[in-house]
């Protein structure tokens, strides 16, 4: 295990241009399981590829293990990395996939076959050695590749959308397996993706990317919960948090946490809405909502409604929905970043 630390680091494509990476500075946690999420475009990749050395830092440094290796090449940071794509070598058997960098590091050969073993085993692929990758489905493959990676004992596992090829079954189960088989060897771990659900589930600690900046960092609960700024609020969530605009400031809070007003016990900011739309999921209900309050009339709302209560809301109803205070969020109109809570009113 190692701790992987960036220092100002960043890349710039073409001159003149925002960087795609602009001054990123982290520090993950021993054995701990980072997630980088953003949208297309957002610099996640570049930065897990500096971070490989794969790509060459405009300024920065990257350092594992307290050692400083931004100028050394892939092979000797003691790093593995799985592709999206799996990049296993189609006309040779999985053994041979897995063996592969055993044979570039010149490892004696009576320790190969029993390293490719242990590894096989601990992803429940050893029946699996003596196919060719076009056999294997695609959970399989992804299990194939984890292996090589594992085989090589590396400090650090850098993973870039590995289980976007699946179906959204498969996604589901392969996102358990990684998860388990990250808390049984418990080697810092490294994790690109796009998908917010796969970044809430397996991460430790979640980075929030966009456009090359680091919007926020801290666990699924924080990130979720307590967004850094409207960028985070919105990009988490489906749908996302609801931000109303409330003069100065913009008040944000989660569909799940506007209700009717029967159901919201304690402190609560109550308002009068029609709702406009909504959608039967089975577990729960979505509302399509606008404000008939005051000067905030019309601006749009959505909430969520678990099935398990049961009121029943019809389109182009006029309702009583409440948000509890504690459940608020306040934002700066200019810039987007958190602002102290205060007291609002819609009516």
């Amino acid at each position: 295990m190692a701790i992987v630390e960036t220092r100002d680091l960043t890349k710039v494509f073409k001159q003149g241009q925002l960087g795609a990476v602009n001054d990123v500075n982290l520090v993950t946690r021993e054995g701990e399981f980072m997630v980088f999420l953003g949208p297309s475009g957002s610099g996640k990749t570049t930065l897990l590829r500096m971070i490989a050395g794969l790509e060459e830092p405009t300024r920065g440094d990257v350092l594992i293990g307290g050692r400083v290796v931004t100028r050394l090449p892939p092979r000797e940071r003691r790093i593995a990395m799985v592709f999206q794509s799996y990049a296993l070598y189609p006309h040779l058997s999985v053994y041979k996939n897995i063996v592969f960098p055993l044979r570039a590091q010149r490892v004696p050969k009576e320790m190969r076959r029993p390293k490719v073993e242990w590894a096989a085993a601990l992803l429940g692929i050893g029946e699996l050695l003596e196919r060719k990758p076009r056999e294997l489905s695609g959970g399989e493959r992804q299990r194939v590749a984890l292996a090589r990676a594992i085989v090589r004992e590396p400090s650090v596992f850098l993973l870039d959308e590995p289980l976007s090829n699946l179906d959204a079954k498969l996604r589901a189960s392969a996102r358990e397996e990684l998860t388990q088989f990250h808390k049984r060897i418990g080697t810092t771990t490294i994790y690109v993706t796009h998908d917010q659900v796969e970044a809430m589930a397996m991460g430790d600690r979640i980075v929030v990317l966009d456009k090359g900046i680091v919007r926020q960092v801290g666990s699924p609960r924080e990130v979720y919960d307590d967004p850094a700024d409207t960028f985070v609020a919105t990009f988490l969530g489906s749908p996302p948090m609801n931000l109303i605009d409330h003069g100065d400031v913009l008040v944000g809070f989660r569909p799940e946490h506007l209700l009717p007003a029967a159901l919201v016990d304690g402190p609560a900011v109550a308002l009068t809405a029609r709702v406009t739309g909504v959608e039967y999921l089975g577990n729960e209900r979505v509302l399509y909502a606008r404000i008939k309050d005051g000067r905030f009339a019309e601006q749009r709302l959505i909430g969520r409604l678990p099935s398990i209560y049961q009121v029943e809301v019809d389109e182009g109803e006029v309702v009583r929905l409440a948000i509890p205070e504690r459940n608020l969020r306040y934002f700066a109109k200019d810039g987007g970043r958190r602002a102290e809570p205060r007291r609002v009113a819609w009516e």
